[in-house]
């Protein structure tokens, strides 16, 4: 909860113990109960120092603060309450540390300044407050109170508190898949992983934990990343309008303040130290079909068949936990798929990629042999008493492996390789919240190894689905090769983007949660988990034409692009409700095809410099105020605005453009961005889009990725009287080569004003593309070429036959000249 005592007086005092955490730790006498009586404690006056290179420890007498610079722009607090600090371990953390940081101690009358190029933070001497500022002595993040503590009588340990000023103006993002309004101002939320079957708008906590915020105040941007496992809360200025609180049930109080200003600079900080998301195969971003459950074979090739007989592009088929033989993980219902390494191959031959699904629970059976292996290896999680934590899921009676013990996880990879040799390319880890039926999840005295860290499920439990993909991805990677994994996890932690794409869960087939989704990704992107997606069309529920269509049309801007639903709804196919709804839902499968190339490099993009695919508005114009508010506009990647329709029968709606110049898609009509306009939006159209000036690589419509070979790359370039850059990326599609710079990145700054164009071109990498030359098309143009040279020599305008101006080049060439 936010901190209540008066600043004036932070000595220590007697409270009682908190009645109920979840509730806020409400301290409130109970003399009922006759509840023994704890120290609320709060650090006092700075007594000293002690410095270990870019480590100062600071002392009160009896607690120490640890203020560790990490980068010039990335400072970690920690605070031990007797002065002894856990084992500095985190999942989150992927870091490489920068090879020099400029850093220094000052000390002035009143406090002591640990300062780098781009930050400052401040000790104040005689309350122990910790600040952080800028380079010009602007604080953007101030203590409020000092850093406490209270023993927690019932476990051990502490509830660790911070709490932070909140300015009358600064707003909040962040904090992963919470299903509210993308400003958090206002709101109380804690982390707890969760199966939250039909959640409702501003339901908490749902099914991840991603325990990082970004506040914006006067303009400027700043993160905290509270990196704790433990159930975590947070307030902002909910309970009292200047404060801001964070705090946990047990574990330390470890955060991480991430300077900006600007919000993609936080986000990008953010991934260096919890890593970015590893290329996915190009077949992963393409469309996919999912339903509890496609079986027996015979369904599934029909709707395989019917994709292909229609011409509506597919890059996958999904099998829900009803190929398992009784729920068995691992195993084949031989009943319902006699031969499924015949149908993956039939599959595969006609372009899909098979995936299943995985979940934690594992049979308890003699006589299934994952169940004999994890009991003979002591690989399932025990309770306080040293018996298997036992809990019934689909399969029945279960356990349930311990997938913080390096072992485990090891083995558990080992376990797909009877599917990797039928031919799944891809796999879905469900129910790892984790998820137990009739108790919610583990009880709180089952303990984890926790990489040698030992502690119980209150320490785990928000890491367990994290370690259960990431045991996927790396026996996966062993099992593959050099192929990519393809994964998917419900569950999550901060830095499980290093393993794995994420979805929202199960949502409904309402408007209500088309909107709900459209905030739920871009909340995510900002959090650190960019490729995720919704349950298109709703899981539970029944959707009309219309709103299974408008949801189509906003998944293909969604960077997971996923149709999946419950067995007990009506069919979710594209053809599903009628022959008008199946033209639109095609027309919008066949753009997401045409914008692949654009999107693969939003990945890259991602991968490579940790730039979030989804960006609010509020993060491309944070120093207005009113877009701090703005939810329904977001940008994919550099140059494309969607704004989704979320409303039955909408016939127009106001959409806001950032400043510069806009293209619409559909019809190339040219907008004046920083100003809202009204946009019809007619059913075979959805508000999208192109910042003037950009460059938009285009593939021919397949069927599936890969169908067939690219002789020759549309680019279109938007004209724009200023200059622009932008990317393609290209690389394998399906290999790790990239990590050995076999990929093709090529740049292009496209300058135009209102009499010629120049766009210049650099490339870099060592792989070389399938296309040998680009057919550059050219849209908005306010003259007309009297002459163009590519590399010096002339060539000439054609026309394809639309009408539509282009000229075929070579695909290396370094300048091209429009006058």
């Amino acid at each position: 909860m936010a901190d209540t005592t008066k600043k004036e007086d932070f000595a220590n005092e007697i409270i009682p113990i908190p009645e109920t955490i979840e509730e806020g730790v409400q301290h409130v006498n109970n003399p009922v109960l006759d509840l023994p009586r704890i120290e609320k404690q709060y650090l006092t006056t700075v007594k000293g120092y002690t410095q270990d290179r870019n480590v100062f420890y600071f002392t009160d007498g009896r607690a120490k603060v640890e203020i560790k610079v990490f980068s010039e722009e990335i400072i970690r607090v920690r605070l031990a309450p007797e002065g002894v600090f856990l084992a500095d371990f985190s999942y989150a953390i992927n870091y490489k540390a920068d090879q020099y940081i400029n850093y220094q101690l000052a000390e002035t009358e009143t406090h002591y300044l640990v300062k780098t190029n781009a930050v400052t933070c401040y000790i104040q001497k005689d309350n122990f407050y910790v600040s952080f500022g800028d380079t010009d002595n602007k604080i953007l993040n101030a203590d409020f109170a000092p850093m406490h503590w209270e023993e927690n009588v019932d476990y051990g340990g502490y509830y660790v508190y911070c709490t932070k000023q909140a300015q009358a103006d600064e707003t909040f993002f962040g904090l992963g898949d919470k299903a509210s309004n993308l400003n958090l101002r206002g709101r109380r939320v804690r982390n707890w992983n969760s199966d939250t079957y039909s959640y409702a708008f501003n339901q908490d906590p749902l099914y991840k934990t991603i325990p990082f915020y970004i506040g914006v105040t006067d303009g400027d941007a700043y993160g905290i990343f509270f990196d704790n496992t433990f159930k975590t809360f947070f307030d902002f200025a909910a309970e009292h309008h200047d404060q801001t609180s964070f705090w946990s049930e047990g574990g330390e109080l470890q955060y991480y303040y991430i300077h900006g200003p600007q919000m993609l600079d936080v986000v990008k900080r953010y991934h260096s130290i919890t890593g970015t998301h590893y290329m996915p195969p190009l077949w992963g971003i393409g469309y996919h079909q999912c339903r509890w459950s496609y079986y027996p074979e015979a369904k599934v090739r029909d709707t395989a068949n019917e994709f292909r007989k229609r011409e509506i592009p597919c890059d996958a088929i999904y099998l829900d936990i009803d190929y398992m033989d009784g729920y068995r993980c691992f195993t084949w219902n031989k009943r319902y798929f006699p031969d499924p390494k015949k149908m993956i191959a039939d599959l595969a031959a006609d372009g899909f990629k098979t995936v299943v699904m995985i979940d934690p629970g594992i049979k308890v059976d003699d006589q299934y042999w994952v169940f004999k292996q994890g009991q003979e290896n002591n690989y399932f999680c025990r309770r306080g008493d040293d018996y298997f934590m036992e809990g019934f899921v689909w399969p029945g009676r279960c356990q349930f492996p311990d997938f913080t013990n390096p072992e485990v996880r090891t083995w558990w990879g080992t376990l797909y390789k009877g599917l990797v040799e039928d031919g799944v390319a891809g796999f879905w880890n469900d129910m790892n919240e984790p998820a137990v039926f009739g108790r919610g999840t583990f009880p709180d005295d089952v303990r984890h190894q926790f990489e040698g860290h030992r502690g119980s499920h209150r320490k785990a439990h928000n890491i367990y689905g994290m370690q259960m993909v990431r045991a996927t991805y790396e026996g996966l990677k062993k099992l593959y090769r050099n192929k990519r994994p393809f994964t998917i996890t419900r569950a999550a932690y901060s830095g499980t983007q290093r393993y794995s794409s994420v979805w929202t869960g199960d949502n409904i087939a309402t408007w209500e949660h088309l909107r709900i989704g459209t905030l739920q990704l871009q909340r995510l992107s900002v959090s650190g988990m960019s490729f995720c997606g919704t349950d298109i069309g709703g899981f539970t529920g029944e959707p009309d034409g219309e709103l299974y269509t408008r949801w189509m049309q906003f998944g293909v801007f969604s960077p997971f692009m996923r149709v999946h639903s419950a067995g007990d709804t009506r069919d979710r196919e594209p053809w599903s409700f009628g022959t008008e709804w199946e033209v639109i839902c095609k027309k919008f499968i066949e753009l997401r095809y045409k914008l692949l190339p654009y999107i693969y490099t939003a990945f890259w993009q991602q991968h490579r410099y940790g730039d979030p695919i989804l960006r609010p508005i509020a993060m491309l114009e944070q120093h207005l105020a009113k877009n701090l508010q703005r939810e329904e506009e977001f940008c994919f990647g550099d140059h494309l605005l969607v704004s989704p329709v979320l409303h039955p029968g909408q016939l127009n709606k106001i959409v806001y453009l950032p400043a510069g110049a806009w293209y619409y898609y559909f019809s190339n009509q040219y907008f004046v961005g920083g100003q809202e306009h009204q946009i019809d939006t007619p059913l075979d159209e959805m508000p999208f889009f192109v910042r003037a000036g950009a460059i938009i690589p285009e593939f021919p419509v397949m069927q599936y990725t890969g169908e067939f070979k690219i002789e020759s790359l549309r680019i279109n370039y938007y004209y724009a009287e200023s200059s622009v850059e932008s990317y393609i990326y290209s690389d394998h599609g399906d290999t790790f080569a990239y990590e050995q710079d076999v990929y093709m990145d090529k740049h292009f700054i496209a300058e135009g004003s209102k009499q010629s164009v120049s766009i210049r071109q650099a490339e870099y990498g060592l792989y070389t593309p399938n296309y040998s030359s680009f057919q550059l098309y050219f849209i908005g143009l306010p003259f007309t070429p009297k002459q163009i040279t590519v590399d010096g020599i002339k060539v000439n305008l054609q026309q394809d036959e639309e009408g539509a101006s282009y000229v075929q080049i070579d695909r290396d060439f370094k300048k091209i000249t429009l006058q």
